[in-house]
């Protein structure tokens, strides 16, 4: 939820009143803090703000703040603890536990998988479909991310754990613990597991936990390996996290299917989330930190049922097409050095109408437009990052439909596309120059035509040279053109616009419109 930067509302201090409700709410919702606990965590009378935001996916949220840290945020008037209060308060909710290399992709915006989950010899916490859950690291009982769980305990267990366990509200580590002090966790010693019952039956629901837990287990030198329950650390590196949710329309298989998205996430990530002063960065950061959050709403991307099943694979052919360079800057750890910023497969050219297309899509996806009036577009945390100035944020919050797509198109960069017949079209950034003819006089009060820019529109200044040689019956010659780097321009000996208009317009059929300077032909009857 907190994946990506917010937008603040407003930021005021809590009345008297309503830091009596926000008491008894904390103690409504989380009955195992004692009379003490809550005061303590709700103060009486040190400062605490109630902060209210916007999500970058338009979600209205409540944020109490004391002491500079955020210690509860409300969601469609449910309250739940940040990693600040789950510190002081370890054991507040049920706790999963997890390996330290999910975290990243935890931060980066994916749900905890239940293939992540390390299920320890006392067994898993008993929890139903929407309880709230802490997340922890093998080794430390500090929690590291809030979660609501996605099925009961008892579900998890039969399913072999397998399918989406969590859905992650909010990580340290994400823009709401960087609103707070950033501190880290603190050092929390695992609690050591109640004694086993030795009368305890072999048919338990125990027994039952640890068969689970060893299904798939293979054995190695008389060694078990676990590879179902509790994943092996290079398997967890790959991607334990997360898992393929098929397109059901698409009519590729699954690994053509993971391969686009794989691609798609990381041009994405490229063009969107990585900056020059970001480099060099980790293989990892880029993959948990960047690709994960690209990844669209309801799939999820994993490299293993990929043609590629490895990222550095996958990295090694993005470095073949010369999009990236990757490098092995310490023993055993790859970073990517260099990217090629200009390099045509990192954006896609579109045109105005598919511009508005997919804005007036999004609006009415995201319930954006005004209810009282259709003319007018509420502005999420997205837009507003997207087309408003600073000094706008906080007070515009809807834009008529012209001022919003005209806002949108001025910040997308200019390009333009020309083809030529039997040739794949060229795009190219900024804007197309027009075929410019000029007259110039020289001595003896001679008249020359000069054109210049044709090879914006793939013709060959020497060809075009040639040819208006033997049309007007005049001399020609090709000199390098003004102030242009790398640009020719043809010298024509006379007023030729007219035989060279004909040429261009009928001839070569370029739009008028891209060719200024027709209107210097001689005039009819008048001698030049």
């Amino acid at each position: 939820m907190f994946a990506k930067a917010f937008r603040v509302k407003s930021n005021t201090a809590i009345k008297g009143s309503d830091r009596r409700k926000l008491r008894a709410d904390v103690t409504a919702a989380f009955p195992t803090l004692g009379t003490d606990q809550v005061t303590e965590l709700v103060p009486g009378k040190e400062e605490l703000n109630v902060v209210k935001l916007y999500t970058h996916r338009g979600d209205a949220v409540t944020v109490y703040v004391s002491g500079g840290n955020p210690i509860l945020f409300e969601l469609e008037k449910n309250l739940y603890p940040t990693v600040y209060t789950l510190w002081s308060y370890p054991d507040l909710l049920p706790t999963f536990t997890t390996w330290p290399l999910v975290l990243e992709k935890l931060v980066g915006g994916a749900d905890l998988m239940l293939p992540g989950i390390v299920v320890p010899p006392a067994g898993l916490p008993q929890v139903q479909k929407g309880d709230l859950c802490a997340i922890a690291l093998v080794g430390n009982r500090a929690p590291v991310a809030v979660g609501v769980a996605a099925m009961p305990t008892s579900e998890m267990l039969t399913s072999g754990l397998k399918g989406r366990g969590f859905s992650v509200l909010h990580t340290y580590q994400d823009y709401l613990w960087r609103s707070g002090d950033k501190s880290s966790p603190p050092s929390a010693a695992p609690l050591a597991p109640d004694p086993p019952d030795p009368s305890e039956e072999k048919g338990s629901v125990q027994a039952d936990v640890r068969h689970l837990t060893l299904e798939g287990v293979e054995e190695e030198n008389g060694e078990v390996q676990q590879v179902c329950g509790e994943k092996t650390l290079s398997d967890t590196s790959e991607d334990p996290s997360v898992g393929l949710n098929p397109d059901p329309t698409d009519s590729k298989t699954l690994q053509e299917q993971m391969d686009e998205l794989l691609q798609r996430c990381f041009l994405h990530a490229l063009k969107g989330r990585v900056r020059k002063a970001d480099l060099p960065l980790l293989t990892s950061t880029l993959l948990g930190s960047h690709m994960f959050s690209c990844c669209p709403d309801g799939r999820q991307l994993d490299i293993k049922k990929s043609s590629y099943r490895k990222l550095s694979k996958f990295l090694q052919h993005m470095q073949q097409e010369q999009i990236i360079q990757v490098k092995e800057l310490s023993k055993g750890v790859e970073s990517i050095v260099a990217v090629d910023w200009k390099h045509p497969r990192k954006g896609r050219v579109l045109e105005g109408s598919e511009v508005r297309t997919i804005i007036i899509n999004y609006a009415k996806k995201n319930d954006l437009v005004d209810a009282d009036n259709k003319n007018l577009v509420k502005l999420d945390p997205i837009l507003c990052d997207s087309i408003l100035e600073k000094s706008e944020q906080h007070a515009v919050v809807k834009l008529s439909w012209d001022s919003l797509l005209t806002r949108c198109l001025e910040k997308l960069q200019p390009a333009y596309q020309v083809t030529f017949p039997g040739q794949e079209p060229v795009v190219k950034k900024g804007k197309i120059c027009p075929i410019d003819i000029t007259l110039a006089q020289r001595s003896y009060n001679k008249k020359v035509t000069l054109v210049r820019n044709l090879e914006a529109y793939g013709l060959d200044p020497c060809a075009v040279a040639a040819t208006l040689q033997q049309r007007c019956q005049a001399s020609t010659t090709v000199t390098p053109a003004p102030g242009a780097k790398d640009g020719l321009q043809v010298q024509i000996q006379g007023n030729q616009v007219h035989h060279l208009g004909r040429l261009l317009l009928e001839e070569y059929q370029l739009p008028r419109k891209h060719i200024q300077g027709l209107e210097k032909a001689p005039k009819p009857g008048k001698k030049k």
